[in-house]
């Protein structure tokens, strides 16, 4: 990703990327010459990063997954000083499956089974990926559903019949995927699926740059890819 965020920024006349920093880097060398950092790392690294941006007051576009609850609470307390964009996924299309996952379990109600299925290559560290927890996430809101007990992360064995509260979570790893999610809502004699394929990184990466351009100028606190976008409410 840090690559095609590289390779995104070197075609908009906007962008002047003046350093990259992979395993072992540092940031200290260019970081006061900078307006936006954008991370895509691990997330054992993204807590550095930002306490780096709030230390230095640099806007901050964050798209790494993976982080424990913990390290969340961690990086949205250094928010409070500097802009922040961070999204489990960048996507134009994505964003919108978020806003349409929201709006089809409003509209189609209790009587519709939910399950998610995710597919990435093989290479991907964590999982469900960030995109699926989000989409989980935005169910078990309009579920009034908990995360912790009521998601079922894939079956085996003799587990007898889905309940009214459960959410099925699956995960899927193999080859070169850049990244397959879909939702389902399947209800007796009809089911809604919404899907979405990436095919090419460069879809995140010119996402993460449209959100570094919303965010120059605005108040520090944490903003996700719903607001660049306008669909938040």
């Amino acid at each position: 990703m840090g690559k095609a965020v590289i390779r995104c920024a070197s075609t908009d006349p906007e962008f002047t990327v003046i350093g990259a920093v992979d395993l072992g880097d540092s940031l200290d060398s260019f970081i006061s010459d900078a307006e936006i950092i954008i991370d895509f790392s691990f997330h054992d690294a993204t807590q550095g990063i930002a306490e780096k941006a709030a230390e230095h007051r640099k806007a901050l576009v964050i798209g790494t997954t993976g982080h424990t609850e913990a390290d969340r609470m961690a990086i949205e307390k250094l928010t409070a000083t500097v802009p922040t964009v961070w999204a489990s996924n960048f996507s134009t299309g994505v964003n919108t499956l978020f806003w349409l996952t929201r709006k089809a379990a409003e509209i189609l109600g209790a009587d519709f089974d939910l399950e998610v299925i995710e597919m990435h290559h093989r290479q991907k560290q964590d999982a469900p990926s960030g995109t699926a927890a989000t989409l989980t996430q935005i169910l078990s809101e309009v579920r009034n559903l908990q995360p912790e007990s009521d998601l079922c992360h894939g079956r085996n064995g003799i587990v007898g019949p889905r309940s009214d509260r459960e959410i099925g979570v699956h995960a899927v790893r193999g080859g070169d995927v850049v990244g397959d999610h879909t939702v389902f809502y399947a209800a007796q004699g009809e089911r809604l699926e919404l899907t979405h394929r990436a095919t090419n990184r460069d879809t995140f990466a010119k996402g993460a740059l449209r959100a570094a351009k919303w965010l120059l100028g605005r108040p520090a606190g944490l903003y996700t890819m719903q607001h660049v976008l306008g669909l938040e409410p």
